[in-house]
């Protein structure tokens, strides 16, 4: 379903075209996460999508991006484990404060880079 010319598109857009001040102002400012959704969202041309499925790859960028939604995911994902946690346990990363902090912060943006990539390749694939 997702090649790895999407992957690599996915790579460029989040990692190489996205500054500083984009990746540490997204979550705090709407101006920052348009501007990395929208620069994100170029390196997707090349595989010639419809308006539609651009639109979902650019819009679903911002907001997840913008709203720090993966960690909700986590949270949720987490609510299956015994020990259940509150979400104000949990809103940094979606794991509780006595987690690892690098492990909880990389679990995270694994969970991030697997929604973006997921998206886009069904919005590639159907849209």
């Amino acid at each position: 379903m997702i090649t790895a010319d999407q992957l690599l598109a996915h790579a460029i857009g989040d990692y190489i075209l996205q500054s500083h001040w984009m990746a540490t102002a997204k979550t705090k400012q709407s101006l920052a996460a348009l501007i990395h959704a929208t620069l994100y969202s170029l390196p997707f041309l090349l595989f010639r999508p419809s308006w539609l499925a651009l639109f979902v790859i650019w819009s679903t960028h911002f907001f997840i991006d913008r709203y720090r939604l993966a960690r909700m995911v986590v949270w949720l994902k987490n609510l299956m484990s015994p020990t259940l946690h509150t979400w104000e346990e949990c809103q940094g990363t979606g794991y509780p404060k006595d987690a690892a902090a690098w492990l909880a912060v990389w679990l995270l943006i694994i969970a991030d880079n697997i929604m973006h990539v997921t998206i886009n390749g069904l919005a590639l694939k159907y849209l």
